[in-house]
């Protein structure tokens, strides 16, 4: 499975970068930066960077 942010939805709240800080954050100028591909030991992380989402801009995709 992969990360794919909706770049048109996101609003770079940083929920995400809170819920799974090890694919998720945001840069020096507040922008999110996040890797695609995860290691299935973060996988609880990400589900949460999911949820957390307030405009559910995150998706999982195989």
């Amino acid at each position: 499975m992969k990360i794919f942010v909706d770049r048109v939805k996101c609003q770079n709240h940083g929920q995400c970068a809170i819920s799974a800080p090890t694919n998720f954050e945001l840069d020096a100028d507040g922008e999110l930066q996040y890797q695609e591909v995860f290691d299935e030991e973060n996988v609880s992380d990400i589900e949460d960077a999911v949820d957390s989402c307030p405009l559910q801009a995150i998706f999982l995709k195989s």
